[in-house]
């Protein structure tokens, strides 16, 4: 018996008859009711037995089957609550999409940092997984995206202290026979049920965990985490580390909504129970049409899909072959039958997947969740290429987004339109890139390497059966990764560093290092914070707690401050604290584990009484432009769409700059409207109200858009409002809107794909920028001797006679070329007997000069060596295409001789070197080079 066996032994399973067995196919063990059975019950052990014969007494729409499950578990004492956004990085930032309900309540909740909503609880949370992106379609049952229903409870051990949830509400048991109940609620045969026994893994967490099996396909998985990492621990997990048990104990169900509907209604697969309209549309646009034969054969098929799931089948053309032989038919036949359809139940599942992350705000990029939105969207696009299908792919996703009730399709069908013609242009640059890597790897006599393909898919988004066609072209071959996607996918599941976080302060400049200041601050009380109370204060009086001598000055801690440490992107305060007897000057400002720590010129005294002045005037600018960006953030939202989120910024005194997440560029009748809004906001100088409630009203009452700066630790959190606009957020700010004055956006530009900067000036330091705008302005009208309003006009006019006057000037040189090359001075020199001859000069002109005489020269069949040495010395080389001498062979000999380089293909070659000197002597050398050139052929 293992370690875990014992987690099993449950009281209900003896109660109920169950009995323990090892499946004959696989070796897994698992409990069941029904004392013959062999097996598992789960594919490849055993097919789909509920297709045709559906599982339940009733069919259930998914909207029916939610209902179902959450009305249970409300009818036992769970209290239901709302789902969250499928951008997991709208509330925590370790992860970037929701993949399990559980994934609401990390990591605050699990560790026991804050209470959960409610303990019990039940919902039915929207999912995406990109580790199934290979097997959507394939298998019958796999979704991308999908809706995990759960009832969940926070437990914690009897002795346990400090945590914000006590005792046990229930375990395994329980667990268990709800959903014993709960299938027994819907008509299931309780004896077709097994609970396969496989201990979960994750996170650094983990715990026994059931596999709940009914006809063929896995319904439920019932977690329950109670174990944490430790080398000591009592239990080694199939991840090879040892775990110990936890103070907290977590019910972490899921029930997968999707595949529950699929057995109600016993339809060949999933996709069709879930989206028949869309399924239908689909293959009649493609124009799939299949006899009453085939149809037949397509559901005979269906209850073996589950044998082409990548991550169990070793091969996944063996695995088809076996099925095509279980049913007497050809393999090629069965994939002609078969892969249409499945594309068609990829693109629709695809078409839900962009459908949640384009309605829940995340735009496409090349980072993060924006470059896995964009993933999805190009396989869907060339899936729908390749089967056929015709309808615009913004039809698609608005079909699916409609259906989940957004309410932003019109923005949601922008991004798509967008994107596409992004990616087209991106196809166009990218093949030229494939094309050279097939010849090189065709040189080679190798297929071109996985790593290859991920990178061309990830720089020019390049799938990797169109990099196939291409290299075929070529002679190179191409082996695509069953799990090619999973692999892409991977590289952009975790989140990188942000640049900002405005809900938190807990940040060190110059403590960051210093982990030798963790001894001291680790006996010190946190630091009182003033700053909340009275924003418009500027001085108070605190006592010195201890004075750390650094190499940079000292660090003084106090028992209180008004002193702003820097966080959120937000500078810290400067000032000076001052005693009866010496005053020192505060020049930064950190927060260290709770305790303020600032960086002072010289030592206060340990234990003195200490008077704090903060720079006013330098605050309250911060202040200004901290509520500012706020003001931008929400105003930009209301010109440019919802989807607009907070991507990072910095608050500084002359000016502020926030980046926000959108999809194309700014345009400048978008700024000035950002800016009127902004500048309304100023005007009705309404309050700006902090509040602290607890997280989750806030989260309820304001939703997850709260968190646009960073996600802040704790029970209750500090909130900002500023006109309709409301913020987690640890800053300090004016008290009305008005205190600010005016605000200026002075700019704005793309600082990455996806995202836009705006750069702002506030308060004074907006009157400031629009004063050197307006001088700049006055400036130039006087250079151009126009009025100001004339400027534009004037400089557009002019900006063309200068382009003009260039085409001119080129065109002269062209025309001057052509009078050097008929009828200049230098003579044709004779390089051989067979009528080859060249021209060799000298004329001190600018490289395009030279280049269009050497190409005039060359027209006429005469080899041009020409050479100038305005600056330094330059040689062009250009060779007529019957004569064999290579240009970048010659420019390199001659380049030498200066002190240079140079080279280029056969035909023309330029180079040069410092020696100006040298020159003349090159040339001289010149036919004597070529006449080499030409004998060693």
């Amino acid at each position: 018996m293992s370690e875990l066996d014992e987690e099993y032994q449950l009281e209900y399973f003896e109660q109920e008859g169950f009995t323990r067995k090892e499946c004959v196919s696989c070796g897994a063990h698992f409990w069941t009711r029904d004392e013959a059975r062999e097996t598992c019950g789960e594919p490849p052990c055993e097919q789909y037995s509920f297709i045709g014969n559906p599982g339940f007494d009733a069919s259930y729409t998914l909207e029916e089957m939610r209902e179902e499950f959450l009305s249970f578990f409300e009818d036992h004492d769970h209290e239901r609550i709302d789902p969250y956004p499928v951008a997991a990085n709208r509330w925590r930032d370790d992860v970037l999409l929701t993949q399990a309900s559980i994934y609401d309540f990390q990591p605050l909740v699990t560790s026991g940092q804050a209470p959960p909503p409610a303990n019990p609880l039940c919902i039915s949370q929207p999912s995406i997984r990109m580790d199934d992106i290979q097997n959507v379609g394939k298998t019958g049952r796999h979704t991308m995206a999908f809706e995990m229903m759960s009832h969940d409870t926070f437990n914690t051990q009897e002795d346990a202290e400090g945590y914000a949830y006590h005792g046990e509400v229930y375990w395994k048991n329980q667990t268990v026979q709800y959903c014993d109940e709960f299938f027994e609620s819907l008509g299931a045969d309780l004896t077709e049920l097994t609970y396969i026994e496989d201990p979960w893994v994750g996170g650094g967490n983990a715990g026994p965990a059931i596999e709940v099996i009914y006809r063929g396909v896995e319904l439920a998985t019932l977690v329950f985490m109670s174990m944490e990492q430790d080398s000591d621990g009592e239990y080694e997990m199939k991840d090879g580390n040892r775990y110990s048990k936890m103070d907290t104990y977590i019910v972490d169900t899921g029930y997968g909504l999707e595949r529950w509907t699929w057995v109600s209604q016993g339809t060949p697969t999933v996709y069709e129970a879930v989206y028949p309209e869309m399924i239908s549309f689909l293959r009649d646009n493609a124009g799939i049409d299949l006899t009453d034969e085939e149809d037949s054969l397509v559901h005979r098929a269906a209850t073996m899909a589950g044998n082409l799931d990548i991550d169990e089948a070793e091969d996944m053309e063996s695995a088809r072959a076996d099925i095509a032989d279980e049913f007497d038919v050809d393999v090629e036949r069965l994939r002609e039958l078969m892969e249409p359809l499945e594309t068609i139940y990829a693109i629709a599942d695809h078409s839900r997947t962009l459908a949640y992350m384009l309605g829940d705000g995340i735009v496409p990029s090349n980072v993060e969740s924006g470059y896995l939105v964009r993933m999805v969207l190009r396989r869907t696009k060339r899936l729908a290429d390749t089967v056929g299908v015709s309808a615009p792919l913004d039809e698609l996703v608005d079909m699916q987004a409609e259906r989940l009730g957004y309410t932003n399709r019109d923005t949601i069908r922008d991004i798509v339109r967008t994107e596409l013609d992004k990616y087209r242009e991106t196809l166009d640059r990218g093949g030229r890139r494939v094309r050279q890597l097939a010849e090189e790897y065709a040189d080679k006599d190798e297929p071109i390497s996985t790593t290859e393909l991920i990178e061309l898919y990830d720089s020019h988004g390049i799938q990797p059966d169109m990099v196939a066609e291409i290299a075929e072209e070529h002679g190179a071959s191409v082996e695509i990764p069953d799990d090619f996607f999973s692999l892409v996918a991977a590289r952009h599941t975790e989140p990188s560093e942000t640049e900002t976080d405005d809900a938190h302060t807990d940040t060190t400049t110059q403590a960051t290092g210093h982990d030798d200041l963790k001894e001291h601050i680790s006996e010190l009380p946190p630091t009182e914070r003033l700053y909340y109370d009275d924003q418009d204060r500027m001085e108070f009086e605190a006592i010195v707690l201890d004075v750390i001598e650094r190499e940079e000055g000292f660090v003084v801690v106090l028992d209180q401050t008004m002193f702003y440490p820097e966080g959120g992107g937000q500078p810290a305060d400067t000032g000076t604290l001052s005693t009866d007897d010496t005053s020192v000057d505060v020049r930064d400002v950190q927060q260290r584990d709770g305790v303020i720590l600032h960086w002072t010129d010289d030592d206060p005294g340990k234990g003195e009484f200490v008077r704090g002045q903060i720079d006013a005037t330098r605050r309250k600018r911060l202040m200004a432009h901290h509520t500012a960006t706020h003001i931008i953030g929400h105003a930009a939202r209301q010109v440019l769409g919802d989807h607009v989120r907070q991507a990072g910024a910095q608050k500084g005194v002359d000016s502020s700059r926030l980046d926000v997440t959108h999809y194309e560029r700014i345009s400048r009748a978008q700024r000035q409207g950002i800016e009127r809004i902004a500048n309304r906001i100023v005007r009705d100088n309404t309050p700006v109200v902090q509040e602290w409630p607890d997280r989750h009203v806030a989260e309820e009452q304001y939703g997850f858009d709260i968190y646009q700066g960073g996600i802040p630790p704790g029970t209750n959190i500090r909130l900002i409002h500023v006109d309709d606009d409301v913020q987690a957020c640890a800053g300090t700010h004016v008290g009305r809107t008005g205190d600010i004055g005016c605000i200026k956006i002075r700019s704005t530009e793309r600082v990455q794909d996806g995202v836009e900067r705006i750069i702002f000036s506030a308060g004074n330091a907006a009157i400031d920028a629009t004063q050197r705008i307006e001088t700049a302005l006055s400036e130039t009208a006087e250079t151009l001797d126009v009025s100001p309003l004339e400027v534009p006009d004037t400089a557009e006019r002019f900006f063309e006679e200068w382009k003009d006057r260039g085409k001119r000037i080129e065109a002269l040189k062209e025309e001057l070329a052509e009078i050097r090359a008929h009828g200049g001075t230098a003579e044709e020199i004779a390089i051989n007997g067979n009528g080859t001859t060249a021209v060799v000069e000298r004329f001190d002109a600018d490289v395009e000069e030279l280049r269009a005489t050497a190409t005039a020269i060359a027209e006429e069949e005469s080899v041009a060596v020409l050479g100038s040495g305005r600056e330094s010395a330059q040689f062009v080389v250009a060779v007529p295409d019957k004569v064999d001498v290579n240009a970048g062979e010659v420019v390199r000999e001659l380049a030498d001789r200066v002190g240079g380089g140079g080279g280029g293909p056969p035909d023309f070659a330029q180079g040069g070197g410092p020696d100006v000197d040298a020159l003349d002597a090159a040339l001289a050398d010149a036919p004597t080079i070529l006449q080499q050139k030409l004998d060693a052929r």
